[in-house]
């Protein structure tokens, strides 16, 4: 793995975390910003970081000799993040991800050890993605109500549901505890990270010192997850804006209460 200018775990490294996917989007590494929606995590605990290998596309010069082995396992992990968002687990089929992916059914049980493996790194890919554009609106600038109004009005797939909030109807993903936990620690960062801004806006004299942050981001996150719901049942992008208008507008000011 030599003429890319980085150590070797730059490319192979080993998780030490809980669940692998810490909550932001980037981190440094060999003092540079390391982009970890292009990190490829492996059910053994090692991860690919196909930006600090150098190995984009298996261009650039590449010479670590891995890059055909990050390619298959990339596609068969976003074909299954795919599958997953419209068909659900039950309805991806290992087949199904080897026909999106384009690769072979040896090429898949030679990286996985089956379904439940691949779909558990799907979910946590999604999952962190989820996290980081959340972030995106949650942590830019802006006033503490601005911010919350930008995460609620970003450009969403609304029809196609939340990548994430629609795994929660999936009989077989809520009944095995390691495909539910990436799940339901998104919705617990996401909750989490609501309140710190509502907290912030509270602190700032935007909201009410009668607000109680965590309710409020209990809301929020409701109102976006029913929302979806309600436009996929009529067919219709108007009823989740209608929802997610209304809460913005719900939202007490400070400066209005007598």
């Amino acid at each position: 793995m030599k003429g890319h200018g980085y150590a070797a775990e730059a490319f192979l490294q080993r998780d030490t975390g809980p669940q692998a996917l810490p909550f932001r989007a980037n981190r440094t590494e060999a003092g540079r910003q390391v982009n970890r929606s292009l990190e490829i995590y492996l059910p053994s605990g090692l991860f690919v970081n196909r930006q600090a290998a150098g190995c984009l596309g298996g261009g650039g010069g590449c010479t670590c000799g891995y890059s055909g082995w990050v390619e298959t396992v990339e596609r068969l992990v976003r074909g299954a993040q795919e599958l997953l968002w419209e068909r659900g687990y039950v309805g991806t089929s290992p087949k199904a991800v080897q026909r999106v992916a384009g690769a072979g059914q040896g090429s898949m049980y030679h990286h996985f050890a089956g379904k439940a493996e691949l779909a558990k790194v799907a979910i946590g890919r999604s999952a962190e993605e989820l996290r980081a554009a959340a972030e995106e609106q949650l942590g830019g600038p802006g006033t503490a109500r601005e911010r919350i109004a930008a995460y609620l009005g970003r450009e969403r797939e609304v029809l196609k549901g939340c990548r994430i909030g629609r795994l929660t109807a999936d009989p077989e993903v809520v009944a095995d505890p390691e495909l539910r936990a990436p799940v339901a620690e998104t919705f617990e960062w996401l909750r989490g990270r609501l309140a710190e801004v509502v907290a912030e806006g509270k602190q700032n004299g935007e909201f009410p010192a009668t607000l109680d942050p965590e309710r409020t981001a209990a809301t929020i996150a409701a109102v976006l997850q029913g929302g979806y719901v309600l436009a996929r049942a009529a067919g219709s992008v108007e009823p989740f804006d209608l929802a997610v208008q209304g809460l913005i507008d719900a939202l007490p000011r400070a400066d209005t209460l007598p």
